[in-house]
């Protein structure tokens, strides 16, 4: 017979399972990360029907759509690594990215009809429409991801990709697919990363490094606002659609990926690794990226951001300050509980139950059979 727990059996034991809990939960890092990039996601499409002629605020938006969706998809693919194609992972890829787009992608085109008053606005699932470009890519990208698994070389074959991409405007606009070939790289990136790379960021050395690289990287970008067509940066058209030589599509891509990472490598440096107040509305980006849009477009549309003081400086910070805390509020618990049933929906009537689970199920309900038989 075991012996009876002593209390420091109990407190040892105890001490145990916090370790393991804590073993299990999310690492804070990957969370303010997230949420960071959303914020500057936001603030980037509210600082877009304001920037006008500014070249202040064009080089600011630039530099920000230089690497903060590279952030995010990059993060999307290090935690895309697991997925195998099984059964439960298919189920979760279809409730928390298929699904969704389907019904975003319904809802933005009724909400342009309602509150812009054109009839013409069509819904269309092959033509992703403003924000849900990425849940296309996202689907798509981790379809694609046990075949990024068996490669040899999957960075220069994604990168391949999307210089090939560039040079064929062919392509057209079906389900985005030169945004998702051209950001391709970046999610076979985070595939391909180990958590030790992140590490290798998140360190005093490369915050000091940041520092001048991002003051260069301003100056660089004002000079280069008038002289470039900062269309590139929104990596969806060929080099032949930019009115330039087809030759300077994969140039492009590979400066841009260049650029992208440098700049991105900066943004991870800064991103705080302790729990901070705004880590649990990392598990809510998704939310606040799609939600958002409605607001920045309903403004565009009932001409909010035609007031001459939102052009100036103080009228910036305005904008970016609401666009922040707008987006906070969108990713907290109360909204991912109104929203749930579009953004995770379970849908357990629309999926056949696995084998291995209705046997699990069997042996618990056998077990629990038992049990009562020996209580009796």
């Amino acid at each position: 017979m075991p012996s009876p727990r002593s209390p420091q059996n109990r407190k040892a034991q105890g001490n145990a399972r916090a370790a393991s809990s804590g073993a299990k939960q999310r690492d804070a890092f990957f969370d303010n990360a997230k949420y960071l990039a959303i914020v500057l996601v936001a603030i980037g499409h509210a600082w877009e029907p304001i920037k006008g002629g500014s070249r202040t605020l064009e080089t600011l938006y630039t530099v920000v759509y230089t690497f903060h969706m590279p952030a995010f998809i990059i993060i999307s693919g290090f935690f895309s690594r697991s997925f195998d194609a099984s059964p439960s992972r298919m189920k979760r890829l279809i409730t928390g990215v298929a699904v969704p787009y389907i019904v975003f992608e319904t809802a933005y085109p009724l909400f342009k009809r309602w509150i812009d008053d054109d009839p013409g606005m069509d819904v269309s699932i092959l033509d992703p429409w403003y924000l849900t470009w990425f849940l296309c890519a996202l689907f798509i990208w981790r379809l694609t991801t046990p075949l990024w698994k068996v490669v040899r070389w999957p960075l220069p074959i994604a990168l391949g990709l999307a210089m090939m991409a560039t040079v064929t405007p062919e392509i057209g606009d079906d389900l985005d697919l030169q945004r998702v070939l051209q950001f391709l790289p970046y999610f076979v990136l985070g595939l391909i990363m180990k958590p030790e790379h992140f590490h290798m960021v998140r360190t005093r050395r490369t915050r000091l490094l940041s520092v001048p690289i991002g003051v260069v990287t301003l100056l660089v970008a004002y000079w280069a606002v008038p002289r470039m067509n900062t269309a590139w940066f929104y990596h969806r058209d060929a080099a032949q659609e930019l009115q330039a030589p087809w030759w300077t599509g994969p140039v492009m891509v590979l400066a841009m990926f260049g650029c992208s990472l440098l700049l991105t490598a900066c943004f991870f440096a800064w991103v705080p690794r302790r729990p901070m107040w705004f880590t649990t509305l990392g598990a809510g980006t998704l939310y606040g990226y799609l939600l958002h849009g409605f607001v920045v477009k309903a403004g565009d549309y009932q001409g909010w951001f035609e007031a001459a003081w939102l052009h100036r400086p103080e009228g910036v910070a305005f904008v970016s300050v609401v666009a922040a805390v707008g987006v906070t509020l969108l990713c907290t618990a109360p909204v991912r509980r109104v929203f749930r049933f579009a953004m995770e929906p379970k849908m357990e009537w629309a999926f056949k139950r696995d084998a291995a689970e209705l046997a699990r199920a069997r042996e618990r309900r056998e077990g629990a059979t038992a049990r009562e038989k020996v209580d009796a």
